[in-house]
């Protein structure tokens, strides 16, 4: 295990603040142990991210298939972190109250599983497609793809309504499609394909056989409005006035706001991984393992 030597996280001290806002008391118990377990690895990530990130190459061609249980539970930086596990604690505390803890941890597993084999599917389709093989070494990491997953779910379970994407409003039944391509156009170094993956993953849940198959395997019914621990009054109590430590500000605009946070504080950090980067570009991989080598040659072992 790796500890994470950097100086003060600003994300990481907004989320713990948000979570505490909300009450530790007033967060489901599945989604409460999925923050932990995410800020714990942030803080003491089990390898480095060049050796959890997630890549057609390092994956499937060198069957480091350890990969698709680390990479979405490591982050690049704290914003990275900070967004990711804020919009997790929004849909878990809706989610879980709806579907029952047992039954959103078996969708938090299969997700995360899931949206890693369908990323690298679509890398790999697209590096065949295009002939071009850097796609097979674009390597992600993060909870993205998992998010836009339970984003779909969220969208099913709650339709009609409108969300606000960078100002606009946009219908729920249209919100994925239109985040993923804003999220593409405010930081083009995340990764299209791993967002994408997710929204497929929440589609084939939705719309597809996965439901079903999940029921199948355990004999137990995700059937929706299950609320656990005594029914519907559960967890009510969370505040809906969310305005005092969100600013006012709806998912979106954190997104945004956290996006441009991040890309100004990239230049502050010397081997950090691109502001809010699901994905590590070929180049900027190479240039990291030359720098772990250079330092772990120079360095003396720890004591």
């Amino acid at each position: 295990m790796h500890r994470r030597s950097r100086g003060v996280n600003i994300g990481l001290l907004l989320l713990l603040s948000q979570i505490f806002q909300v009450g530790i008391n007033n967060v489901p118990p599945v989604t409460l142990a999925t923050l932990a377990l995410n800020i714990w690895l942030f803080l003491n990530p089990l390898k480095p991210l060049l050796s959890s990130c997630l890549s057609v190459e390092k994956c499937y061609h060198q069957k480091d298939w350890q990969r698709l249980l680390l990479s979405p539970l490591h982050h690049a930086d704290d914003w990275h972190l900070y967004f990711n596990m804020a919009s997790m604690l929004w849909k878990g505390i809706h989610l879980e109250r709806r579907l029952g803890s047992r039954w959103f941890a078996y969708v938090i597993v299969t997700f995360s599983l899931l949206t890693g084999v369908v990323y690298l599917f679509l890398e790999f389709a697209l590096a065949e497609f295009l002939n071009e093989p850097d796609f097979k070494r674009n390597c992600a990491v993060g909870f993205s793809g998992v998010l836009f997953a339970l984003k779909v779910l969220n969208n099913h379970c709650c339709p009609g309504g409108f969300v606000n994407v960078l100002g606009f409003p946009v219908s729920n039944r249209f919100a994925c499609w239109v985040e993923l391509l804003a999220i593409h156009f405010i930081s083009p170094g995340t990764s299209f394909a791993g967002h994408l993956a997710g929204i497929l993953v929440g589609l084939m849940y939705t719309h597809g056989p996965l439901k079903k198959i999940m029921e199948s395997c355990t004999g137990y019914s995700g059937y929706q409005d299950y609320y656990p621990y005594g029914g519907r009054g559960a967890y009510e109590d969370v505040p809906r006035n969310y305005d005092t430590y969100t600013a006012g500000l709806s998912e979106e605009e954190q997104l945004e706001r956290a996006l441009r946070a991040s890309l100004l504080d990239q230049g502050n950090r010397r081997s950090s991984p691109p502001a809010y980067g699901f994905r590590l570009s070929p180049e900027e991989e190479m240039r990291r393992q030359r720098l772990h080598r250079f330092d772990s040659q120079r360095g003396s072992p720890a004591l």
